[in-house]
Order: structure tokens, then C-alpha cells, then sequence
């Protein structure tokens, strides 16, 4: 049986296929990862397998978080979106939702993707950590302090920089596989 990260459940199939296939790995896409930083923000709060099992009513409900349809969205929209039982219903995640995507559009417009704007905060390229243990990994770094500072001054929400660390780890931005488990070199020859 493969070793993996600790905070994986062994009985939590959800969790052991984000792990095993999407987390830590780099992703460059702009999409992919607008959906990241604001599934991240919705987990404030909660545990990330809440969210992921709540993850496929998140991009039915939100349009596959297509920000040029979320911009879009009114008050009626949002009244709607709090009586879905599939997705958190708290009244300022959901606004952060919509705001975040004219954000996420703004940027994106002054970047050219979001992809370059993001991926600048580490140099274009993943940060290799080498924890032996979970308990070693920080939950924010000055990389994610600066991130933060930086997307709320651009209008984004729901991006503290405990989120943003969290998102960091998601996307790849950083290698915090242990290094005992099997994703670790995996991860780290993507780079």
C-alpha cells in the first residue's frame, strides 16, 4: 500500500484521489486555477473534504466558474444560490464568489493571464519543500503573506493567508508532499 501525505483518510476515497492525482501538482491554466482560489476561500472555516464533496454542485451552481457568467450574476441570482443545499450557503462567500471573478478579470486583463500574475509570487516555478512530517508544514509563509496582502489591495476576497497557502499547496505553487510519501518525487519531477 502506497504511503501518502498524513492528513489523507485512508477511508475517504475523495481525499485519496485529490491527493494521488491533483494536489501539489503545478497548474498553469487560468480557469483551473480561479476554481482553486475560490473553493479555497469557501473552505474558511470548514475542512477541504467538505468542500471537495461539495465540489461538483460548486461548478454546476456556479457556471463551471466562468467568470464572464458570474459577474453576471444579481441579487436574484444569490437568493437562489442560498437556498442550494449543495454548496456553502453563507451569504459572504457567495458575494466573494461574484467579486473575486471581476477581480480574477481585471487581472487577468492586466497580466495577460492570471497564470503570470500568480505564478510571479515564486519565481514561475514550484517551491520544493522537504518536511518529513506534516506538523513541519507551516500554514503560511511570507510568500502567502504577500499573495494575500497583494489579491485583497486587487479587490479579491476570502484570501487570508492561511487560503493562500492552502491554494499554493493545491496548485502546485509548492511541493509540501512529506517526503515519505509517493507523490513527493512524483510532484517534484513536474517542476
Amino acid at each position: 500500500m502506497a504511503t501518502r501525505c498524513e492528513w489523507v483518510k485512508s477511508n475517504n476515497e475523495l481525499e485519496i484521489e485529490y491527493h494521488d492525482k491533483e494536489w501539489g501538482v503545478p497548474v498553469y491554466d487560468d480557469d483551473t486555477l480561479f476554481e482553486f482560489l475560490l473553493l479555497e476561500g469557501q473552505q474558511a472555516g470548514l475542512s477541504w473534504s467538505t468542500i471537495l464533496a461539495k465540489r461538483e454542485n460548486y461548478r454546476v451552481a456556479f457556471d463551471d466558474f466562468n467568470a464572464e457568467k458570474i459577474i453576471q450574476y444579481d441579487s436574484k441570482k444569490v437568493d437562489t444560490l442560498l437556498q442550494d443545499k449543495g454548496i456553502i450557503r453563507n451569504k459572504l462567500k457567495i458575494n466573494s464568489i461574484i467579486s473575486n471573478a471581476k477581480a480574477f478579470l481585471d487581472t487577468k486583463k492586466e497580466f495577460g493571464s492570471f497564470s503570470n500574475f500568480i505564478w510571479n509570487f515564486v519565481d514561475g516555478k514550484p517551491i520544493q519543500n522537504a518536511w518529513k512530517t506534516s506538523s513541519e508544514i507551516p500554514t503560511n509563509t511570507e510568500v502567502s503573506d504577500l499573495m494575500s496582502k497583494t489579491l485583497k489591495k486587487r479587490g479579491f476576497k476570502f484570501v487570508g493567508t492561511t487560503i493562500c497557502y492552502a491554494f499554493m499547496q493545491a496548485v502546485g505553487m509548492v511541493n509540501d508532499h512529506t517526503t515519505s510519501c509517493f507523490r513527493y518525487e512524483e510532484v517534484k519531477s513536474l517542476s
